[in-house]
């Protein structure tokens, strides 16, 4: 598999057009059980068809039960400078619910270990919304996280999909998700304590300490281009959308064919107009009505002005400047607040 991924590296050299890259990101899966041999195949490959810039924010996503000194050492030695790790939360009970292999204690150990490592940027995930795991909890968590003073925080919602462990428990009535007033309950009280402990709230699901927003993951909200291969992978250049399939053994079988194993999808001004919408307002700095109209000649504010005049009143967006924000109680809602602003034809 690696193989295939640094042969799809070498064959993806020009989708970028020849652009320095700012950030390289390892997630998905589990890469941080790569070996050092898995690590220098894939760096080399990258610094000879790339041009990365010094001080790239380099990323990797890891869980705590996976970060031995010997390991942490080796993601030093490469260059990696910035970790996600998967806590996802503080309290034993709900870990164990969430199948994790790791403790709080061991969670708490392994920040311990990159700080003596010098690792001044981590990002911690948690989970809300999980079945059984009342404000109690939540604030248990939430303080816990704190305390460790991350750079960064993801808060996500336990989404529970047909044809996984908990899908399966919820249509036997084993478990039962949280409904949605509980849900933006939790979500309310997550955003008023990180925010009131000085963290940026930059984007719907991510909270930073000053200077620490996740430079990658910004790229993809402000629209610029960026290449992603491996199994299940997506790319996206202005043009177009890059879909890789997600059979490893397709995958691994079409890189030894030197063809890229992915659909292409072509995107129409509709899709560019959606796009914008729904990445700028998951953000803090908005959607800018200037680039819509400099861009593709869209009136957002005209198209939906009776709409957007409704959410004002109802103080759920503010319009300022010529930008559209959500605002705190919006921020619930931003999904569907930004399909409701959808171009739905050409």
């Amino acid at each position: 598999m690696i193989q295939s991924i640094a042969r799809e590296l070498a064959i993806q050299q020009e989708y970028l057009e020849g652009d320095v890259i700012n950030t390289v990101y390892f997630g998905g899966g589990t890469p941080s059980l790569l070996s050092p041999k898995d690590f220098e195949l894939l760096f080399e490959t990258i610094y000879k068809h790339y041009k990365v810039i010094d001080q790239a924010e380099i990323t990797l996503e890891a869980n705590p039960d996976d970060l031995s000194p010997e390991k942490i050492q080796t993601l030093k030695q490469f260059g990696i400078n910035r970790l996600s790790l998967g806590i996802q939360s503080f309290d034993d009970t709900v870990l164990k619910f969430l199948n994790r292999a790791h403790s709080a204690h061991d969670a708490i150990v392994c920040i311990d270990l990159l700080r003596n490592a010098g690792f001044n940027n981590l990002s911690i995930d948690l989970i809300h919304s999980i079945p059984g795991q009342d404000e109690a909890v939540l604030i248990k968590n939430l303080n816990a996280a704190l305390a460790l003073s991350p750079e960064h925080i993801s808060a996500y919602s336990l989404t529970i999909e047909e044809n996984t462990v908990f899908g399966r428990w919820a249509s036997k009535g084993k478990i039962k998700s949280l409904d949605e007033n509980t849900s933006a309950h939790q979500f309310e009280l997550i955003m008023n304590t990180i925010i009131s402990a000085g963290y940026r709230h930059y984007e719907i699901s991510n909270f930073c300490l000053p200077g620490f927003q996740s430079k990658h993951n910004s790229s993809y909200w402000n629209q610029q281009k960026y290449l992603g291969v491996g199994p299940s992978a997506h790319s996206y250049n202005g043009v177009s959308r890059h879909f890789n399939v997600a059979n490893n053994h397709v995958y691994m079988k079409t890189i030894l064919e030197d063809k890229l194993p992915c659909e292409t999808e072509l995107l129409t001004q509709a899709n560019k107009i959606n796009e914008y919408i729904f990445t700028s307002l998951r953000t803090d700095t908005g959607c800018q009505l200037s680039y819509l109209k400099n861009m593709y000649d869209y009136d957002l504010l005209k198209n939906y002005e009776g709409y957007l005049t409704k959410l004002e009143q109802e103080g759920k967006v503010s319009v300022h400047d010529g930008i559209l924000t959500l605002t705190h109680s919006g921020k619930l809602l931003a999904d569907r607040i930004a399909s409701d602003l959808f171009v739905l034809s050409e």
